[in-house]
């Protein structure tokens, strides 16, 4: 069968072959394809990714081994500016599709408009010929829902202020917020168009059968990236009362929410410490990081000011998978403190390393842990019971190896690369029946 994948980001395997840069953080993605390169199936595979100008549109055939070559194809989608629609996409889509001729078209994720032209074109064909190819839409983030809680109770007046940056930017937090709230609107319309969809929560399940109740819904789980399947948390070798955050540049994220918590985990443990990976948006040492403040990291600062926390926070900047994973490891708590997930990445590979979590209670984030099992949850804002929950763990040795144990058994089942390659292949089988 004819597989045709549209990605964000060119996998890691085809970029090098291209002499470009690629992306390793869809472990989903490189993982399929690493056993796909094994030859150990009867897919024919091609690739569509975005580039930033019109001129670099083309294809371009790759030998990744010796027996597999793949087409991959480049279209033109301003992916810095997601809430923006190219109306260029869908003429680009059919010559891709009238070139390879797929079975099917597998969109990995719905955050971007390239989903809706793909959605619209393949609906078009189907339409005008009576004859397209099977529609595939991957569930990853659901974009709508994030734009519905992307403020994450930030108080109005910080959420419609606006600093010297998001002057120049025009983008504030609500500015931001009515950004992913139009990206919503595509992503809405692709489920309409959707005939068929792959999921992994009871959460994704319920938005895509909201939008079209005669969707197939195929529930299949994600692989992560293949550096978080070795290596295993150890209570005696992590730094003791620290807590690592895997993002908070943005309100929905939940950062100001742990940082709102520290007063009352600092009265219980008073030389714990949080480490935030990704961009620092609360930098403010320097003349150009201040006239660089958001709205948001200005907030972060008054919380952090207020409660004397500017040397119990640590802001890692952008790691490496390597540095990631290292992170995880030292740290004696593993925090999702986000207003909406579907099922977070970040969360499944602490899971898969045995690292105790504690997340809220949003979302797809249920159908990952059982609460007091695998993982402590508890309600989005409540920053007594995120405190609570992170000093529990701390409190009691044996709970948190409980808790590591059962979160490394449940997530070594839910990110099998092999279980979830073989279902990979099952639902393409499927769709071309």
């Amino acid at each position: 069968m004819k597989v045709l994948w549209l990605c964000l980001f060119l996998p890691k395997q085809v970029a090098d072959k291209m002499n470009m840069e690629g992306s390793v953080k869809e472990g989903w993605i490189t993982g399929a394809l690493n056993r796909m390169m094994q030859g150990d199936n009867d897919v024919s595979l091609a690739i569509a990714y975005p580039v930033a100008d019109r001129e670099s549109e083309q294809r371009t055939d790759v030998m990744l081994t010796e027996t597999m070559q793949v087409p991959v194809y480049s279209f033109y989608e301003d992916i810095k500016k997601p809430e923006d629609y190219c109306l260029s996409m869908s003429a680009r889509f059919l010559e891709i599709i009238e070139d390879y001729k797929p079975d099917v078209v597998h969109v990995f994720g719905t955050e971007y408009p390239h989903t809706l032209a793909m959605a619209r074109t393949v609906k078009s064909m189907s339409l005008d010929k009576g004859e397209a190819p099977r529609l595939l839409i991957g569930l990853q983030g659901i974009i709508h829902k994030c734009g519905e809680v992307y403020t994450a109770d930030v108080p109005s007046e910080i959420t419609h202020a606006y600093t010297f940056r998001d002057i120049l930017k025009k983008d504030n937090i609500a500015a931001a917020r009515a950004k992913f709230l139009e990206r919503g609107e595509y992503e809405k319309e692709a489920l309409t168009l959707a005939d068929n969809v792959t999921g992994r929560t009871s959460f994704d399940m319920s938005v895509s059968k909201k939008f079209n109740p005669n969707v197939r819904y195929f529930h299949m789980n994600e692989t992560l990236r293949e550096e978080f399947y070795s290596g295993t948390w150890d209570l005696n070798e992590c730094n003791r009362h620290t807590i690592f955050v895997s993002q908070g540049d943005y309100p929905l994220k939940g950062l100001h929410t742990v940082l709102e918590a520290m007063p009352g985990i600092l009265d219980r443990y008073p030389d714990a410490r949080i480490f935030v990976a990704g961009n620092n948006v609360a930098k403010r040492d320097t003349l150009k990081s201040k006239i660089k403040l958001s709205t948001y990291g200005k907030y972060l600062n008054s919380i952090m000011d207020t409660y004397h926390l500017h040397d119990k926070v640590t802001f890692l900047g952008r790691l490496d998978v390597t540095q990631m994973k290292e992170q995880y490891l030292m740290c004696h708590t593993y925090v999702c403190a986000s207003s909406i997930e579907n099922s977070p990445n970040s969360m499944g590979e602490a899971m898969l390393l045995g690292v105790p979590v504690v997340a809220t209670r949003t979302g797809g984030i249920p159908d990952m842990i059982n609460d007091e099992e695998e993982g402590l949850l508890f309600e989005v804002g409540n920053t007594s019971g995120l405190a609570d929950d992170i000093c529990s763990i701390w409190d009691d040795d044996a709970k948190a190896l409980s808790l590591s144990a059962a979160a490394l058994n449940r997530a070594c089942f839910t990110h099998d690369a092999d279980r979830n390659y073989n279902r990979l292949m099952e639902i393409y089988g499927e769709l071309c029946k």
